[in-house]
């Protein structure tokens, strides 16, 4: 069992992005600042998860470290809808990325002269592209992950490509 951002929802492969103004975990959605995780982490309320970052920091809440950045404000923020838009296309992306992985090692050859298997072809081909869409979604300014789902779901590459995975996760089931 791997290590994530909530705790009650373990996953099988641990994979997170952590850089100085945000979070993803892949394991289960869960974004935010530092803040957020912290609330996350030791479950706790926002202003409680605040407060302890102080204390743990030594901060003062009345007075910005000296070498503090004045950052801009944030623009508008993202509506429900386009925060499901953009679970909804991570979903689908990171389903379909994991099947082409394991697709990659399990059907890879044994030897040059063993023909190639379709499903690692396709793994072969299609990784790189999945990828790049994933983190298009996945990183980037709230904006910028709006426009990038937006742009998935305005045509039927994202449908076919759920279809497809949930097709295979039924074949396999059965």
């Amino acid at each position: 069992m791997a290590w994530c951002a909530v705790p009650s929802i373990p996953t099988a492969t641990p994979s997170m992005k952590l850089n100085d103004t945000y979070y993803y975990c892949f394991g289960c959605g869960a974004n935010g600042d530092a803040i957020d995780l912290t609330a996350k982490l030791f479950d706790l309320n926002p202003r409680q998860a605040a407060e302890k970052l102080i204390h743990d920091f030594g901060l003062d809440p009345d007075k910005p470290p000296a070498n503090a950045i004045a950052l801009t404000p944030p623009r508008r923020g993202l509506t429900d809808e386009q925060w499901a838009d953009i679970a909804y296309c991570l979903r689908v992306l990171t389903d379909y990325l994991d099947l082409l992985h394991d697709w990659r090692e399990r059907y890879k050859p044994a030897s040059p002269e063993e023909p190639l298997d379709e499903r690692f072809v396709e793994a072969l081909h299609m990784t790189e592209t999945i990828e790049h869409l994933t983190d298009c979604v996945a990183f980037g300014t709230p904006q910028q992950k709006a426009a990038a789902a937006a742009q998935l779901l305005s045509g039927s590459y994202l449908l076919m490509l759920e279809e497809r995975t949930d097709r295979l996760a039924l074949a396999k089931c059965a």
